[in-house]
């Protein structure tokens, strides 16, 4: 299901409002789950030579995490560093943080494992019932955590992904890439989803007591999505602005990783395509 930036339709039993920037679903059954913060939301972000953006993720992710708890949308929250195996300051700034704050979490690789290793690391570390991933250097407005959370609720989904709504900044030649990768993944394994490989991932960490990953590489992103998918899980999509990176320069269009996605994308093929819905899924 993915809903567009903005609509709006109105029934005389249920009142569904869709608008930029929260959405909201009036219903009995599920204004009485509203009123239940989540437990805890655990953010993680894989980072590998990221000292130009380590202090301003994890600073505007607490001010996040701080308003969603001052508005009862969670009791606890826990932001997860992925150390990557750093060779720049990286380590020793996520350290200094983790001894600062109690909220701060860290856990260094001490060997590189690559995005799809430090997103499955990640995920096995989140202690919350809310695990979301993103970049380091912040492609979305962290606001914009509210309104996933909020969709997740209101429409039960287990996970909500976001999509860019202008890919132009990114450059012509990873817009094309993106493109492609998406009808690809469409063919081979069935599943429609825009901008699948974006880092913005909201899941109810329930769903990994079915969903085991295994891409080492960035076809972690689509693995995660179809197996949801084919295992029976809904999955939410909506539209937020995109930031680029100013700092650094990113290697996930490089032809190396390319080749990796390309390689664990026909290795995953059979056993992701055979997965059945199962028996009954968490809520």
């Amino acid at each position: 299901m993915t809903l567009p930036g903005a609509s709006g339709e109105t029934a005389a039993a249920t009142v569904w409002q869709v608008a930029l920037p929260v959405v909201t679903i009036k219903s009995a059954a599920i204004a009485s789950a509203t009123t239940e913060p989540f437990r805890k939301l655990s953010i993680f972000f894989p980072m590998w030579n990221e000292q130009a953006y380590i202090e301003r993720a994890i600073r505007y992710s607490k001010e996040e995490c701080e308003l969603l708890r001052e508005r009862g949308e969670i009791l606890d929250y826990e932001l997860i560093i992925v150390d990557d195996a750093s060779t720049d300051n990286t380590p020793a700034m996520a350290d200094a943080m983790a001894a600062a704050d109690p909220h701060v979490v860290v856990v260094h690789h001490p060997v590189n494992r690559k995005l799809g290793g430090s997103i499955k690391t990640g995920f096995a570390t989140a202690t919350g019932d809310l695990v979301l991933y993103s970049d380091a250097d912040l492609p979305f407005d962290m606001t914009e955590i509210h309104r996933a959370i909020r969709l997740l609720r209101n429409y039960e989904a287990h996970i909500v992904s976001a999509y860019r709504l202008d890919r132009t900044p990114e450059g012509r030649n990873r817009a094309i890439y993106t493109f492609f990768y998406n009808i690809l993944i469409r063919r081979l394994f069935g599943v429609r989803l825009r901008d699948i490989n974006f880092a913005f991932k909201l899941c109810r960490t329930s769903i990994f007591d079915h969903i085991e990953l295994q891409s080492e590489g960035s076809f972690i992103d689509a693995e995660l999505i179809i197996r949801a998918k084919k295992l029976g899980f809904d999955v939410v999509q909506f539209g937020t602005d995109y930031f680029p990176r100013t700092r650094g320069e990113s290697t996930l269009a490089s032809a190396s990783v390319i080749r990796t996605i390309l390689r664990e994308m026909f290795r995953l093929r059979k056993q992701l395509r055979r997965l059945k819905p199962v028996v009954d899924p968490l809520p």
